[in-house]
């Protein structure tokens, strides 16, 4: 029987690059799938188990508008486990979510459960935050995971090295990384999708700090010619100016007419700079996680909710804002709420925060568009990351 490369068989997104700003690196463009169109730049709203925390799924397309939400590997395949999610019909079916979905390979778990899991060349062997039991996660075995979940953009499995981290480590991960990408990519390729819509596999680039095992890095994963590319590695406690300085460095030598994805990141203003180095896609947890302690972004700048100044005061959350959960909520309510512990606090500021990343990266392609990104990024930051 002939050799079958059903990764090529089975391509479907497609990336159209629409706009350039003519001061930055930024882009606009469109990623197409089996389940909708995306337009970049995008954020897309963490749902590690298979729900973005606090959020309905109505809420998420009507409200939020959300054009796709991550989840992720690791979780997933511990609960509600593999056998369920394939009995489901997958992911998509399973949570009730109609549009793309993006899978975390795993490889970020494996660097912060440090302190419970075993590198080799093989895979790594680590132990379960659930109950304890010993797991082994493979090239292969994640890339038929991820197949099981059936996101719609699946990653390669790596190794997320810390920082800070020596150089002789961070050159040896980074070798492994691209052989386990390999692995994966044979992996891939040589399987098919397990539900009747197509995947697509990006790599990852590592490296650590080093500007020379980024630009290594970033030319061999751009030599497997994948639908698109991820930046991993990154905000896990550098400086910002290195985070900035190695996603310009991979940016420029990644393939312009692919995707770029940078993991983990981050603040709004971190948003903005990396999309002017030619970043189109982010996901992070903080607009959620924030949420749940208190902390607004706003176009004003970052509130904390639980202060004592907002107790009585009546107006809106975010007078700038387009979410209904704006206008609708007064900042001394969703204080109240808060300071209560009610679950509707949680969930008022977790739609407004997911709104305003939404409405970020939103605005910031009409900017691009317009030809007028550079000054209105510039503006936006200063306002956006002062404290009220």
């Amino acid at each position: 029987m002939p050799f079958l490369n059903f990764g090529t068989l089975f391509e479907s997104m497609h990336f159209t690059l629409e706009f350039e700003d003519p001061a930055t690196k930024a882009r606009a463009g469109n990623i197409t799938t089996d389940h909708g169109s995306i337009e970049t730049p995008i954020f897309m709203p963490v749902g590690t188990a298979g729900t973005v925390k606090a959020v309905h799924q109505k809420e998420l397309k009507e409200d939020i508008e959300a054009q796709i939400i991550l989840s992720n590997t690791y979780h997933l395949f511990l609960r509600p486990g593999l056998e369920i999610l394939k009995k489901a019909g997958g992911l998509h079916k399973f949570n009730g979510w109609d549009r793309p979905i993006l899978t975390d390979s795993g490889g970020y778990q494996v660097y912060s459960l440090a302190h419970r899991r075993k590198i080799s060349e093989e895979g790594v062997q680590f132990a379960s935050h659930i109950d304890g039991s010993k797991q082994f996660f493979t090239p292969e075995g994640v890339m038929d995971i991820q197949r099981s979940i059936g996101a719609d953009i699946i990653m390669a499995f790596d190794e997320c090295t810390p920082y800070p981290c020596d150089r002789n480590y961070a050159k040896k991960s980074m070798e492994m990384t691209h052989r386990w990408l390999k692995r994966c990519c044979d992996q891939f390729d040589n399987t098919k999708p397990n539900y009747d819509y197509k995947q697509s596999l990006f790599p990852i680039v590592q490296g650590s700090v080093y500007k020379d095992l980024r630009k290594q890095s970033a030319e061999t994963i751009a030599s497997f010619e994948r639908e698109g590319n991820a930046i991993g590695g990154l905000s896990v406690g550098e400086p910002e100016e290195e985070m900035y300085t190695h996603t310009e460095i991979v940016c420029d030598i990644l393939p312009k007419d692919k995707p770029r994805y940078l993991m983990g990141v981050g603040t709004p203003a971190n948003i903005l700079e990396n999309i002017a180095l030619g970043v189109d896609m982010f996901d992070c947890v903080m607009p959620t996680r924030n949420a749940r302690n208190g902390m607004l972004f706003t176009w004003d700048g970052i509130l904390n909710m639980r202060n004592n100044k907002w107790k009585d005061d009546l107006s809106p959350i975010d007078q700038m804002g387009s979410s209904f959960v704006d206008q609708a909520y007064s900042k001394a309510y969703l204080r109240h709420l808060l300071i209560s512990k009610e679950i509707l606090g949680a969930q008022i500021a977790t739609l407004h925060n997911l709104s305003f990343y939404l409405d970020l990266v939103g605005e910031a392609r009409k900017q691009i568009k317009a030809g007028t990104f550079s000054y209105w990024k510039d503006r936006t930051v200063k306002q956006i990351t002062q404290r009220l």
